[in-house]
């Protein structure tokens, strides 16, 4: 199921909306605010957004811009009434994919969301990889091993997966906390082994995989 993070701020709206989502076959979490969407962005895990621009504590176009430096693939649909060239102009610019024109029909909404995900690469190309014998969803940012699923959060699902595709290679450590903690200032080399040892304890009913500390230097995955 395509899970939506839907950000609306007014209430009567936010619910024929999402009922409607859920009636076309989405799984729909509801926030009323760009902060609390931002919050709950990790726990979500949306393959899609729906974002109004006008909103209070956080609007869509500054929650667009934070999203982007977390997730560069997925999809933002802005919501607005707001239809001037500058305004189109600099959503697209924050990293959104496409504009709805309020009001809209349901019907609309759909035929876009379903649109950005069948040309999303996240989509085509991000979403499973066997490695050993587990195998890793990153769409769902779920892990496998044979009937148990273990949820990761964002940062580790695309660490794993980012590992996996350059193994037995080393990565730097500062390339990874380059791509996915440049923006977090309070995250340190520490915070990063923290991760490591966590996706170690993840995988370690396949015996054969194994990531290695190359000290000073980065972390190489092997499966033997």
């Amino acid at each position: 199921m395509i899970n939506i993070l839907y950000v609306e701020d007014e209430p009567s709206l936010a619910m024929i909306v999402a009922d409607s989502l859920e009636a076309n076959g989405f799984h729909v979490v509801h926030c009323n605010n760009g902060q609390e969407a931002l919050e709950s962005f990790s726990i979500a895990k949306p393959d899609i957004m729906v974002v109004d621009v006008m909103m209070p504590v956080m609007d869509g176009f500054t929650l667009a811009a934070k999203i982007r430096e977390m997730d560069t693939l997925l999809p933002i649909i802005f919501l607005t009434a707001k239809v001037q060239t500058e305004d189109v102009v600099r959503g697209f610019r924050l990293g959104g994919d496409d504009y709805v024109k309020k009001p809209f029909k349901i019907e609309e909404l759909v035929v876009r969301i379903e649109s950005l995900l069948k040309n999303n690469p996240k989509m085509l190309f991000g979403q499973k990889l066997m490695i050993g014998d587990y195998t890793l969803d990153s769409l769902k940012h779920q892990l496998t091993y044979q009937d148990e699923v273990l949820k990761l959060s964002f940062r580790e699902s695309e660490l794993l997966r980012k590992l996996y595709e350059q193994k037995d290679k080393v990565i730097a450590r500062e390339e990874i906390m380059r791509a996915y903690w440049s923006h977090d200032k309070y995250f340190t080399g520490r915070s990063l082994d923290v991760f490591i040892s966590r996706i170690r304890k993840y995988l370690s009913q396949d015996p054969r995989i194994k990531i290695t500390n190359i000290r000073g230097v980065g972390y190489m995955l092997t499966v033997d």
